[in-house]
């Protein structure tokens, strides 16, 4: 019987791949993860000699649009050993084992590998009438989440679902579903949003854990700042569109075949953070702006009831939430105006004072002994 192996290096030879490849795939993830170039070294030492990390991966309220994201990475090494990235040890959509059997694999991986595991969430927890509306194996989703975040070393929520809700919360949420964050405490947690997340953003910060032994970097809404610090609009190829005043009045008209801005069809890419303009999707061709759609803001938290998606933004970034793009030419306008009369008003001020001053009438002339 062949020994199982302990790193993704073993992995990579079993399969045919030569150092070089290795090398490569390894400078390729680093680069995904946001790691400079000086810190390749590192990833290389960890993924040639670090055991596999043992992960435990939950599906609760969710589309599984996140598993199937995360197996289609585009880089080809990426798609043959990703999942040999980490050990994975339990899953029920990728695990050929069902049923107790799967249930057991679960509660040895978790009893072996005590504070050692990494727990991967897709989905929202239900917790209306007891949490009855989603169980697996006989068991609440809440139930089996704190079981197992109890011996987990870190928990990464995958998507939208597991990280703020997603369409499962939007109003009126009628099985209160709640994103991870809010049902655990005391155990660090990495929010990964999108609907679904990029599959080599959801790697870059796997390969992070797994050659440092830590979380990194986050944002305030626990999100990973190599893959979410800049927003969507700020990387856009449409932006000078944006900045010259040209924009899609409707998806069928002339402007939308020149490529213009899409925000007043509702794009929310100047409120959104994401790598989508960065990163894209299939191998790098093409995300949704891209394509002709707006961004619908997947990744942040209640996009789902942030108002209809091709309706115009509520708020203009760098002027404030409460104004649009209507309301500040109009401001800008009453602005200038108001600066017209302001001055106008104090030319004649200063005019009437001077001809004031130079209509007074003459004193007395001076007598000798005075100065003048």
């Amino acid at each position: 019987m062949t020994k199982r192996p302990l790193s993704v290096w073993e992995h990579a030879q079993l399969k045919g791949y030569s150092r070089r490849e290795f090398v490569q795939f390894c400078t390729w993830l680093a680069a995904a993860a946001g790691i400079e170039a000086s810190a390749v070294g590192q990833v290389v030492h960890a993924l040639e000699t670090k055991a596999r990390v043992p992960v435990v991966w939950f599906h609760f309220q969710e589309c599984t649009c996140c598993s199937e994201s995360f197996i289609r990475s585009s880089h080809p090494i990426v798609a043959d050993i990703l999942i040999d990235l980490i050990s994975l040890d339990y899953t029920e959509t990728l695990m050929a084992a069902s049923g107790h059997q799967a249930e057991a694999a679960l509660h040895e991986s978790m009893t072996k590998h005590q504070g050692e595991y990494l727990m991967l969430v897709e989905g929202s927890v239900p917790t209306a009438d007891g949490g009855v509306y989603c169980c697996i194996g006989g068991r609440t989703a809440r139930d089996i989440l704190v079981e197992a975040a109890a011996g987990a070393k870190a928990i990464v929520a995958w998507g939208s679902c597991a990280s703020n809700g997603c369409i499962q919360a939007a109003r009126p949420n009628p099985t209160d579903a709640t994103p991870i964050h809010e049902l655990v405490s005391g155990k660090p947690i990495i929010n990964v949003p999108g609907c679904p997340p990029i599959g080599e953003v959801m790697a870059g910060t796997i390969v992070h854990l797994l050659t440092f032994g830590r979380i990194p970097q986050l944002d305030g809404l626990g999100r990973p700042l190599a893959f979410y610090s800049r927003r969507v609009h700020d990387t856009c190829y449409r932006r000078p569109n944006y900045d010259a005043g040209l924009f899609v009045e409707s998806f069928d008209d002339e402007n939308a075949k020149r490529g213009y801005c899409l925000y007043k069809v509702g794009c929310r890419g100047p409120v959104t953070y994401n790598a989508c303009g960065v990163m894209r999707w299939n191998a790098g061709v093409s995300y949704p702006i891209q394509s002709g759609h707006g961004c619908i803001g997947c990744s942040e938290a209640n996009f789902w009831d942030n108002g209809p998606f091709y309706q115009h933004l509520a708020g203009f970034p760098g002027f404030g939430i409460e104004t649009t793009a209507d309301d500040i030419g109009v401001a800008v306008g009453a602005a200038t105006a108001a600066g017209i009369a302001v001055h106008a008003v104090t030319t004649n001020i200063r005019k009437r004072k001077l001809l004031e001053v130079r209509n007074e009438p003459a004193g007395p002339a001076p007598s000798a002994g005075e100065k003048r």
